[in-house]
Formats: C-alpha cells, sequence, structure tokens
C-alpha cells in the first residue's frame, strides 16, 4: 500500500512540475460578440464571413468587420534551477539530516523477529482451569 502510494505521489508531482512549466496558447474566434471556435497551439479557422481586403474592390466605403479574433496566451515557468548558492548553512544541515534518515527509515531486517522464540512456557503441574471453575448443584 505504500509503494502505491508512493508511485501515485511521484506521479502526481511530475504533472505539476510539467504542467507548470508548459506554456501553451488558445486562440477564439468571436462573430458578432457570440464564441464560435477555439482553438488550442493553432490558429482558430473563423465562421468564413471575415470580410477580404481586395484592392480590386472599386467601392471607397467600408464596412466594420462583424467577426474578431483573440488570443490568449499563458506563459510556463522558464528557470527552475535552484541554485546552492543561496541554501544558508543551517538549511543544508536540516536536508543532510532529513535524507539521512529517509533512507534509514526503510533499511531492512532479514532475520525473523520473533519474541517467544526463546521463551519456554510452564510446567502444568495441575488443571488450572480446573482450579477456578464453580459448579452449582
Amino acid at each position: 500500500m505504500k509503494k502505491v502510494f508512493h508511485i501515485i505521489m511521484a506521479l502526481t508531482m511530475a504533472f505539476v512540475v510539467l504542467f507548470s512549466t508548459m506554456s501553451f496558447t488558445m486562440n477564439m474566434h468571436y462573430c458578432g460578440g457570440t464564441l464560435v471556435e477555439t482553438a488550442f497551439f493553432k490558429k482558430a479557422k473563423g465562421c468564413g464571413m471575415e470580410m477580404g481586403n481586395s484592392s480590386t474592390e472599386s467601392c471607397s466605403i467600408t464596412k466594420k468587420n462583424c467577426c474578431d479574433d483573440k488570443q490568449l496566451s499563458i506563459e510556463g515557468q522558464d528557470e527552475l534551477q535552484l541554485t546552492v548558492d543561496k541554501i544558508s548553512f543551517d538549511q543544508q544541515v536540516l536536508i543532510t539530516s532529513f535524507v539521512y534518515t529517509y533512507i534509514n527509515l526503510f533499511e531492512g531486517y532479514d532475520g525473523d523477529i520473533n519474541s517467544f522464540r526463546e521463551y519456554k512456557p510452564p510446567l502444568v503441574i495441575r488443571r488450572i482451569y480446573k482450579i477456578d471453575e464453580t459448579y452449582l448443584i
């Protein structure tokens, strides 16, 4: 049970480190103020109603575009390096003693621990259970 718990905690901590260092981008496409499409790691395709700005148009009147693209970028941590120079001597002593005691905590013992091996049972002279019994007649 303890080994399974250690494995689960190790995997949980690995995922925490992975997701805290990962950065990603989320693209959203709004059409008329309503969210139409959301895309992770790539550009949102859109709804197909974007107005093109081509030079072949002869009309000088421009209409306001009803579509809007927004990009949400979440940056992860870049630096996870812990420098030993910033750790004080007291912290070094604490870390060293913790590691030493943790390693020795799970030290195995190969011998069979049985406290009754050297114990010799008492000699039975009389039946003790018979002496203490009382009978009602």
